[in-house]
């Protein structure tokens, strides 16, 4: 008996361990589910639900996951810090757009040059803006008709596109030079 009780004493750590792992592995599909849900939040820019649940899903995310959640709480939090921003005049916010432009942050510029649209549809300034980040980001149907619309608000802007290096990719295109360049009847 003594001798069956040393076999059954080793047993019940390895059931604990199972039981544990087994738990553990339970505790996956929910932590990816969470993941997913925190992304989801994030996505649509619900970023306070975004920050709980991916501080929730750290708690028990594999090691694999760590880092990509804490990158993605960094992301949560300096959006947040961003749309904190507020801007007296459109004007102060196209500078803005324009500091991120030259910084090389596009994304974020964009969302400032489509924020200003929103508001103010016949801002001359934020469609020219619009115009030299779709031109630097190689999106030519889309700066094109940027400035089709800002040259139509300020006829001015057609001379300033003349001279602009950003719309440097762009001098290949017929309808470019068309647009700068029209014909006088």
């Amino acid at each position: 008996m003594h001798e069956a009780r040393e076999t059954s004493a080793p047993r019940r750590p390895r059931a604990a361990a199972v039981k544990a792992k087994a738990a553990g592995s339970d505790a996956q599909p929910r932590v990816l589910q969470d993941y997913q849900n925190a992304l989801q939040f994030m996505q649509d820019n619900k970023l306070d639900k975004a920050r709980a649940l991916f501080d929730k899903v750290l708690r028990d995310a594999p090691p694999e996951l760590v880092e990509r959640v804490r990158i993605y709480q960094s992301v949560c939090e300096r959006r947040s810090t961003r749309s904190s921003l507020s801007f007296a005049t459109p004007e102060e916010q196209y500078d803005y757009a324009i500091s991120l432009l030259n910084a090389g942050s596009f994304e974020d510029a964009r969302e400032q040059f489509d924020a200003i649209l929103a508001a103010h549809p016949d801002s001359d300034f934020a469609h020219y803006g619009a115009a030299l980040l779709n031109s630097m980001t190689g999106q030519n149907e889309e700066a094109l008709e940027h400035l089709t619309r800002a040259i139509g608000l300020n006829p001015a802007l057609r001379i300033q596109a003349r001279t602009d290096p950003d719309f440097i990719d762009m001098v290949d295109d017929p309808r470019f030079t068309e647009l700068l360049y029209p014909e006088v009847p």
